[in-house]
């Protein structure tokens, strides 16, 4: 459990709060699309001047070169396009100056596909390279590594884009650290690029449909992101479109 916040900041964050993560009948309004880069400000990984080894099969000079030389873990989330809700995740590890890959994985992203600039409401994920430092979920902690937060408040009622019930979403979420305060339970609602750029962006389990912002997959990929993220390996996520991430 999480005891770095005030236990009523864990407790308000409500599950239609959350409903930005997981897709439903709650999306805010959409915005209009901004092509900025994504800010420092919005909580990406930390920076380190350690080398990197080879590059990561995908990911362009620009995209490698913002992944901080610590890492030891990344997760890839690659989008088939800016407009997709399809895309797929690989968990890469750092084996001396070699990453080896995992298996391929089948993901959602956000109904819209990827923003360089995530609004509130927008229905795309936002692209970048985040850290991966906080995780929880409504059921037990499987074993995690990274700090695992357990509440009710993880629920996630309703009904998807498609139609398919978001029920079971939030058994197991990892927070990407896309404008949120690194250290706290994914249920914190501190927005340091404050709430019209959106938050609560989380890598959860798969509901069979597209989702508001965040990465989904399977249930049982979940549990094996929880029990191998370590957070001594400094894990992060790169995320966004293949020509995004190509660049």
């Amino acid at each position: 459990m999480i005891h770095r916040r005030a236990a009523v900041a864990l407790l308000s964050a409500s599950p239609l709060l959350l409903s930005g993560c997981g897709g439903g009948a709650e999306a805010a309004p959409s915005r209009s699309e901004d092509d900025r880069p994504v800010t420092a400000t919005a909580s990406p990984a930390p920076e380190s001047s350690s080398p990197q080894p080879s590059g990561i099969p995908g990911l362009g000079p620009r995209t490698t070169a913002a992944i901080p030389g610590r890492a030891e873990q990344v997760v890839v989330a690659t989008g088939r396009g800016r407009n997709s809700p399809l895309s797929s995740v690989v968990l890469y590890e750092r084996d001396d100056d070699v990453w080896q890959p995992g298996a391929r994985w089948p993901a959602h992203n956000g109904k819209d596909g990827w923003s360089e600039h995530h609004m509130a409401g927008d229905l795309r994920s936002p692209v970048g390279v985040y850290g991966l430092t906080d995780a929880g979920g409504l059921l037990a902690d499987p074993g995690s590594r990274l700090p695992y937060h357990q509440s009710y408040s993880f629920t996630s009622p309703g009904t998807g884009f498609e139609g398919e019930p978001l029920e079971g979403s939030f058994d197991y979420v990892v927070a990407i650290n896309y404008n949120r305060e690194p250290g706290t339970s994914p249920l914190d609602w501190t927005r340091p690029l404050g709430a019209s750029r959106g938050g609560g962006v989380w890598l959860h389990v798969d509901h069979g449909g597209p989702t508001h912002a965040c990465v989904s997959v399977a249930k049982a990929h979940m549990r094996e992101l929880l029990r191998t993220l370590d957070p001594g390996r400094h894990p992060v996520v790169v995320m966004g479109y293949g020509d995004w991430l190509a660049r």
